[in-house]
């Protein structure tokens, strides 16, 4: 990833800073004088160390897609969120009434740091790969929990989300009704079995770059893993387990039974629809067999959290049975 450049720290960031350390003061798991929620603290162990979070925060800011997914699954709508650098607004796949009066507070990866200050949060989430080096910055303004990465530990970083929201009940719940929702998806597209015997493959299209063949270590990965599919020998050489890249010659290497397509871009510049009106991509198995599903990138790549899970298994299964 490349290093992006430290910001200097906003007077209105350093300013809310000493609020909040004079706010923190005495304050503890056990402090129990206050007879506030707002004025306790409990002790999140993350990737950049112990950090003290208010027992139950009441404005938060998240800063890429998976912690606004969290945010959002565990019935807390933050007061700021980042967006995408190639989309402005937030994911469509989130109701428009469930996002309604969040603050866009800059793009991810690239916060406006005297925006997400001006909003007086009391929690920002976000992970060391995206604001790794603002981290700084980022805990002067408020309690920064930050995970260590993105993609395929999503389902642990919910975890973490949900204990610094102080909604590890609530998680319990969306994780449950997650797992049975795999398991009804599962059922209705033949079983365990027949979908262990259905290679299906996912490939993204890249604006300035190679195709990207899915491997097993990401998001979407994970969710074809909890169904029980199969996947091609292609996924098992993937870098890193993400993806393994190849250029339009070499497409016919994403052959499965069922392969799952996303653009990232503008799908000409992306090479998607030269790419898929070539003989190559024709003569694929699944062309032949009609199982090729375009699907939206924001949802099924960017997702990264239940809500969105959820949203492509319903979607899944529609396409998997129709």
């Amino acid at each position: 990833m490349t290093t992006l450049t430290r910001r200097a720290l906003p007077p209105v960031a350093l300013a809310l800073a000493g609020m909040l350390a004079l706010s923190a003061c005495g304050s503890s798991d056990d402090d129990k004088a206050s007879g506030s929620d707002a004025a306790r603290t409990h002790t999140v162990k993350t990737v950049m160390g112990d950090v003290q979070v208010p027992v139950a925060p009441k404005r938060v800011v998240v800063l890429d897609t998976g912690e606004l997914d969290s945010a959002l699954s565990l019935g807390v709508r933050p007061v700021g969120a980042t967006h995408s650098a190639s989309e402005d607004g937030f994911p469509t796949y989130l109701p428009a009434e469930r996002t309604k009066g969040i603050k866009e507070v800059g793009e991810i990866a690239n916060p406006n740091l005297e925006t997400v200050a001006s909003l007086k949060p009391d929690l920002i989430l976000t992970s060391k790969v995206r604001d790794g080096d603002r981290y700084d910055q980022l805990k002067a303004i408020a309690p920064t929990v930050m995970t260590e990465s993105t993609g395929s530990a999503w389902k642990q970083n919910f975890q973490l989300h949900a204990e610094a929201l102080g909604k590890q009940a609530e998680a319990k719940k969306v994780v449950a009704a997650y797992d049975a929702h795999v398991a009804e998806v599962t059922e209705a597209i033949g079983g365990k079995e027949k979908a262990a015997a259905t290679e299906v493959n996912f490939v993204r299209f890249v604006e300035g770059a190679d195709i990207r063949i899915y491997g097993k270590q990401n998001y979407i990965g994970s969710i074809l893993a909890d169904l029980g599919m199969g996947r091609p020998a292609i996924t098992d050489k993937a870098k890193d387990g993400f993806s393994y890249d190849v250029s339009p010659e070499k497409i016919d290497l994403a052959d499965a039974d069922v392969i799952f397509t996303s653009t990232y871009g503008d799908p000409a510049k992306a090479g998607t629809t030269k790419t898929m009106d070539g003989g190559l991509w024709k003569g694929l198995k699944a062309s032949k067999a009609g199982k090729v599903f375009k699907v939206d990138d924001r949802l099924w790549i960017a997702g990264i959290g239940y809500t969105a899970a959820d949203e492509i298994l319903d979607e899944f299964r529609a396409k998997m049975t129709g």
